[in-house]
C-alpha cells in the first residue's frame, strides 16, 4: 500500500507543503501516469521523484546526465534517509549496488543514459521491475534542445519494455518546440506536460556591455561576499581570470575546465561544493552536475550559446529561493564569432542558430523589462515589468540612431569593407591619424561627418549593427556590410539606440551576506552547521540550508518537537542534528 505524500513531504524532508506544481507532478507518477515536468532551477524537481520512490513499493530508476549530478543527489537524498545508490563508471560498489537492487533495498537507483540504455542494465530491471523511471534534464533527448545528447534518443526501448511503469520526463530549460520533441522521444502524450512556469524572481537579471571587463567584475565582487560562478568561453581564460581576481584579493577564487588533470578539477568542484564564498571561474561545463543551492551570484563574461543556455547557466544562482544576481557581460565581437560559427554547421541546423542569435540580440539590446524577454522566448505572457532586473530599476533612456548608423555603416563600405572600429572612427571624427592619410580616407565624403555629441555613439551604434548583422567581421577582424545594412542604408529600417542607464546604488557586501543584519545567533548557527558537515564529510547545505537556520533565529525553538516544525527539518535531520541546534539555541536563549 502506498504511504502518504503528503505525511512523507512533512516526515522525510521536513516541508510543511508542496511548491508550485509539485503536487499535481507527485500525484500523477502516485497514479502510474506519465509525465513531462517543465519546472524552472530551484522549484524542486528532484522532490518529484524523491518522494514517489519512498512511497511507492520498489525502486525508483533515475537517468540523470553527469556523474557529478548524480553524486550531488545521491548525499542530498541518504542525508535525509532516502535509500539511494548510483551505478555509474566510478562506483566501486556496484556489485553490492546490484545486489542491493534485486534484494528491494533500495529507493533510487541513480544511473546515466549510456548505461541505462545497455542490456545488461535492462537484465538487471528484468529481475525486480522498477516502481518509476525518472529522465532528469530530459531537454538533452531533443535535437532542438540546446544540449542534445544522442545517448538520450536510445531510452525509448527501455522505456517500452515496461509499459506499465510511470514515467517521469523533467527538466526546466525547453521552449515549445523542444516540449514537442520530448513528448514524443519519450511517449508521454500531449496532456501529460505540467509546465509551471519559467519565472525565477529572486533571481535580480543585469546585462552590461564589456567595458575594462576586469574591472567590471571586480566591482561586482566587491559586492557579492557569497559563492559564486564566473562563466569564461576559453579554458585559458579561465586561468588567467581566476589569477587575477585571487591577486585582487579575493580570498578563494578556482578554475575549473576540462583541460585540467582530473584530479584538479575534481578538487575544485569539491571545494566549490563545500564552500560558502568560493568563486569558481570555469567553462560552461561546470555547473550542470552542480546541486549547491547557495550560490549567489553568476556572471557570464561572455555571449552564451542561446537563451536556452543562459537560462539554465544563469539559474544555477539562487535554488535556495534567497535573493541571487545574474549578471551577462556582452562585446560585439561575441555576435560576430556566433555567426561564424553557424557556417561550421550543417545546413540543416543553421536556420535554427540564426534564430538563437537573434533571440540574444533581442535580450541584450531591449531597453524594456529583460525577465520579459526571457519568459516570452519560453511562451510566457509576463507584466510589463518585473522591478528586479537592470532595466526596470534604472529605466535607461533611448535615442533615434538611424543617421549615425547610416553614416557608419557608409564610411565601412567607402574604405573598402576591410578595417576596424578604430579607423572607421577616425575616419567619421577627421582624426589626425596617419593611417587614415596614407590611404586617402581623409578625403573621402564621410570624413569627418561626426562631431560633438555624436562622437560617443559610434562605439555603441557599431555594436548594435553588429547585433543586428548589418555588420560583419572578416578573418583579420576588419568590418564588412551584413546582409541587414542594405534597408538602414536606405531608411527602410530605423536603429533605436538604449543609452546607458543612470547607476543606482549598488548592493553592498553586507546586502548580499548570508546575514545581512549581523545576527550572532546565525553566525553561531552557521558555525555548528560547518562543523557537523565537515565531521559528515558533506557540503554545509546538505546538513541544512541558510533558509532554514534564519527560521531557526527567528523563532528559536526551545526543544526537539519545535525544532521540527522549522522547514527543512525533517525526522532523520532532527535525529541527527536536532540535540547539537538546540545547544547553539539554548546558549543564545
Amino acid at each position: 500500500m502506498p504511504r502518504d505524500p503528503r505525511q512523507l513531504l512533512h516526515d522525510i524532508f521536513g516541508f510543511p507543503a508542496f511548491r508550485g506544481v509539485q503536487e499535481a507532478v507527485v500525484a500523477r507518477v502516485m497514479a502510474g501516469q506519465r509525465t513531462l515536468a517543465i519546472m524552472p532551477t530551484g522549484a524542486g524537481k528532484s522532490l518529484c521523484y524523491q518522494l514517489p520512490a519512498v512511497a511507492l513499493e520498489g525502486c525508483c530508476v533515475v537517468v540523470s546526465p553527469l556523474i557529478a549530478l548524480m553524486h550531488d543527489q545521491l548525499r542530498a537524498a541518504q542525508a535525509v534517509g532516502i535509500r539511494a545508490a548510483s551505478l555509474t563508471s566510478v562506483d566501486a560498489d556496484w556489485r553490492e549496488t546490484q545486489a542491493r537492487y534485486r534484494d528491494g533495498d533500495l529507493d533510487l537507483l541513480y544511473v546515466a543514459p549510456e548505461r541505462a540504455s545497455g542490456e545488461g542494465f535492462r537484465s538487471l530491471l528484468r529481475s525486480a521491475p522498477p516502481a518509476l523511471f525518472a529522465i532528469d534534464e530530459a531537454h538533452c533527448v531533443s535535437e532542438w534542445g540546446h544540449d542534445f545528447r544522442p545517448d538520450y534518443r536510445l531510452l525509448r526501448p527501455l522505456l517500452d519494455a515496461f509499459p506499465d511503469v510511470p514515467r517521469l520526463a523533467l527538466t526546466a530549460t525547453a521552449d515549445a518546440h523542444t516540449r514537442t520533441d520530448i513528448l514524443h522521444q519519450l511517449g508521454i502524450a500531449a496532456d501529460g506536460m505540467i509546465i509551471s512556469g519559467f519565472d525565477r524572481p529572486n533571481i535580480r537579471y543585469a546585462v552590461h556591455p564589456r567595458d575594462g571587463f576586469t574591472a567590471q567584475i571586480a566591482d561586482l565582487l566587491a559586492t557579492q561576499p557569497g559563492p559564486g560562478i564566473i562563466y569564461a568561453q576559453t579554458r585559458a581564460a579561465t586561468e588567467k581570470m581566476a589569477a587575477s581576481l585571487s591577486a585582487k584579493g579575493r580570498r578563494e577564487v578556482r578554475a575549473y575546465h576540462a583541460g585540467l588533470d582530473p584530479a584538479v578539477r575534481s578538487a575544485n568542484q569539491a571545494a566549490f561544493i563545500a564552500s560558502e564564498d568560493m568563486v569558481m571561474v570555469a567553462t560552461v561545463a561546470f555547473g550542470m552536475g552542480i546541486d549547491k543551492p547557495d550560490v549567489r551570484f553568476v556572471a557570464h563574461a561572455g555571449l552564451p550559446k542561446s537563451i536556452e543556455g543562459y537560462y539554465q547557466e544563469s539559474g544555477r544562482a539562487g535554488r535556495d529561493g534567497e535573493p541571487a544576481e545574474a549578471h551577462l557581460f556582452w562585446g560585439a565581437e561575441d555576435f560576430a564569432r556566433a555567426r561564424q560559427r553557424i557556417f561550421e554547421l550543417e545546413e540543416a541546423r543553421q536556420g535554427g542558430e540564426r534564430t538563437r542569435i537573434a533571440a540574444l540580440g533581442a535580450l541584450v539590446e531591449t531597453g524594456g523589462c529583460r525577465r520579459a524577454v526571457l519568459l516570452r522566448h519560453f511562451g510566457e505572457d509576463p507584466p510589463a515589468t518585473c522591478g528586479n532586473c537592470d532595466n526596470c530599476l534604472s529605466p535607461p533612456a533611448s535615442i533615434d540612431a538611424t543617421e549615425t548608423a547610416r553614416k557608419f555603416l557608409s564610411a565601412v563600405y567607402r574604405t573598402g569593407q576591410s578595417f576596424g572600429v578604430q579607423h572607421i572612427e577616425a575616419v567619421l571624427t577627421g582624426a589626425p591619424n596617419d593611417k587614415v592619410r596614407q590611404r586617402g580616407h581623409d578625403r573621402l565624403s564621410v570624413s569627418g561627418i561626426v562631431s560633438g555629441e555624436e562622437v560617443a555613439l559610434l562605439r555603441p551604434v557599431s555594436r548594435a549593427l553588429r547585433i543586428r548583422d548589418a555588420l560583419e567581421t572578416n578573418e583579420h577582424g576588419g568590418l564588412m556590410l551584413g546582409p541587414h545594412a542594405r534597408p538602414i542604408l536606405r531608411g527602410e529600417e530605423t536603429v533605436s539606440l538604449v543609452l546607458p542607464p543612470r547607476r543606482t546604488r549598488r548592493r553592498t557586501a553586507r546586502d548580499g551576506a548570508a546575514n545581512p543584519s549581523d545576527d550572532p545567533l546565525f553566525d553561531a548557527l552557521r558555525a555548528c552547521r560547518r562543523e557537523l558537515a565537515q565531521e559528515a564529510g558533506v557540503p554545509p547545505y546538505v546538513i541544512f540550508h541558510d533558509s532554514t537556520l534564519r527560521e531557526m533565529a527567528q523563532y528559536r525553538p526551545d526543544s526537539l518537537s519545535a525544532l521540527g516544525t522549522i522547514s527543512g527539518v525533517g525526522t532523520r535531520k532532527l535525529e541527527a542534528y536536532g540535540d547539537a541546534f538546540l545547544a547553539i539555541l539554548r546558549r543564545f536563549a
